[in-house]
């Protein structure tokens, strides 16, 4: 007896289907089955053959996943592969001499109106370096004129109280000192000469310009042997002139070589805004070196001077002065051993004053000249006065005598 397949709905037409129906309904169904099988075989085939042939270090994207993501995401070597040989220059000084490059802060004392209490409050912010592993920081005269009390701030975050060690306003130079500063992790900048320093030559400027920390400026060296007027009232001799960009704050910041040795002290810009204009001076290393371990010694620099006290301009000239006139002579100075004498006051209220004229041939008029003459002069040198005293003019020669 045939039994009869049908479907849940019977199959098309209400009849059963016959013997041989059913027979080629298997045979397309095994073809069917035959055909989807066959290309996924293939696909097994192909990637076990693959897989055989490339061995287990294959780096084939569908058998070593791994080696290739890890590929994929590796960080390219440094910089080097797209910056210029000058630039990786110049990133290096800067990741070198940064941490030795400081933020000084001039502080007020004042008392709130309403607590009375005492506040700190911030005059002005110039920049500042390292000089040796034991706290001495070196900056502009100017930057802490005035203070009454001295922040330092590093790149790193920290920040430390600073003792004023000694200052030149000659040279607008002044040293500082850490308070609790650190035993070690302090590193003064290396120091360079600039004797031998060339126009052209390339230099970096780091520093704190509008209370922004931790600039970098380039430029060229774009002049030498300049002279500009200190705070002092004196000539600085030799300054470095250059194009690096220096605005307010950057001053008692490093001016460095393309080996990041110290060639100057950045001091002054020239500007009729006061803003950068592109012309910055520098105070020459070679002073710097000369006169910060005087600073650390002795908190003053060894100057030569003839030993006496002078007038004031004006009251010279309502003397009728022509020339700079001697207040006073120091007892046992050189001026005294010379022969020259302090003002004197007679009682029908004339004055009798040694006027000096001349030092060494040059012509003297007012303090200014003065100091512009001994420039350059160290203790012990010999100079040539002429002097006025009444209507009698003569000439002395004295040894200058050191500033202590």
């Amino acid at each position: 007896m045939e039994h009869a397949l049908r479907s849940p709905e019977g199959w098309a037409g209400g009849r059963s289907p016959s013997g041989p129906e059913i027979r080629r309904g298997r045979r397309l169904l095994t073809l069917a089955a035959a055909c989807l099988a066959l290309p996924l075989l293939g696909l097994v085939a192909f990637v076990a053959i693959v897989g055989w042939g490339m061995g287990p270090a294959s780096s084939s994207p569908l058998l070593t996943a791994g080696p290739v993501e890890a590929e994929a995401v590796q960080p390219v070597r440094e910089f080097e592969s797209y910056l210029s040989a000058d630039e990786r220059s110049t990133v290096e000084v800067f990741r070198r001499s940064s941490p030795s490059v400081v933020n000084v802060t001039n502080l007020a004392i004042t008392r709130d109106r309403l607590s009375m209490d005492l506040m700190e409050i911030p005059r002005g912010t110039g920049s500042g370096f390292l000089w040796d592993d034991r706290g001495h920081v070196v900056t502009n005269y100017h930057v802490i004129q005035g203070a009454q009390a001295l922040h330092v701030s590093f790149d790193n975050g920290k920040s430390y109280r600073a003792d004023y060690v000694g200052g030149s306003p000659d040279h607008d130079i002044a040293v500082l000192r850490l308070k609790d500063a650190p035993e070690r992790g302090l590193k003064g900048l290396p120091l360079g000469h600039s004797e031998n320093l060339l126009v052209g030559q390339k230099v970096l400027a780091i520093g704190n310009p509008f209370g922004l920390d931790q600039t970098l400026t380039t430029g060229v060296i774009s002049g030498l042997g300049r002279e500009i007027r200190s705070i002092g009232g004196r000539k600085i001799h030799g300054m470095v002139q250059t194009d690096a960009a220096i605005n307010p704050g950057n001053s008692g910041g490093p001016l460095l070589d393309s080996a990041g040795r110290l060639i100057g002290m950045n001091t002054a810009i020239l500007s009729p805004s006061g803003a950068y204009a592109g012309v910055g001076f520098a105070v020459p290393v070679d002073i710097v070196r000369d006169v910060v371990p005087q600073l650390i010694s002795r908190g003053h620099v060894r100057k030569p001077v003839l030993g006496v006290q002078l007038l004031a301009d004006q009251r010279g000239r309502a003397f009728g002065l022509s020339g700079v006139g001697i207040r006073e002579v120091v007892p046992d100075g050189a001026a005294q051993r010379a022969g020259l004498r302090s003002a004197r006051k007679y009682r029908n209220g004339g004055v009798v004053l040694d006027e000096i004229l001349a030092v060494n041939g040059r012509r003297v008029v007012r303090q200014v000249d003065l100091f512009d003459a001994l420039d350059g002069l160290d203790v012990g040198d010999s100079v040539s006065l002429s002097v006025r005293r009444g209507g009698e003019q003569f000439n002395v020669s004295l040894r200058l005598q050191a500033l202590e």
